[in-house]
């Protein structure tokens, strides 16, 4: 009996610590132009993407989902209030952030660095 209980403890804590691992976009990161935004789960499986210093301070600019490895969602510029498609794909302590227009045909980019 005590090896069956070891062995499903064993099993549940393994489990455990899956489910509550983060994923990898989640937490603070600093933006190109110096910025910090944080990224948080929102709900719905989705990641909002909320700035936490600068002009735009407390403004929420993005809504992305994992898609495999990737994120995918909605991007948008504060400056200027425009939305676009977007994507980030995370390599290390480096994220690529790409905001598109027109299907994809028009995009920029940016990369941001983990805090």
């Amino acid at each position: 009996m005590l090896k069956h209980t070891a062995a499903t403890a064993f099993i549940l804590a393994s489990l455990g610590g899956t489910a509550l691992a983060a994923d990898p976009i989640v937490g603070n990161w600093r933006t190109q132009s110096g910025e910090t935004a944080a990224i948080a789960p929102c709900g719905g499986g989705n990641f909002c993407v909320t700035l936490k210093t600068g002009t735009y301070a407390g403004a929420t600019i993005g809504t992305l989902a994992n898609a495999g490895g990737r994120y995918r969602g909605k991007i948008t510029d504060p400056e200027t209030d425009r939305t676009y498609t977007g994507k980030a794909s995370i390599t290390g302590s480096q994220m690529k952030m790409q905001g598109c227009v027109l299907g994809g045909l028009i995009c920029q980019a940016q990369t941001w660095t983990r805090k």
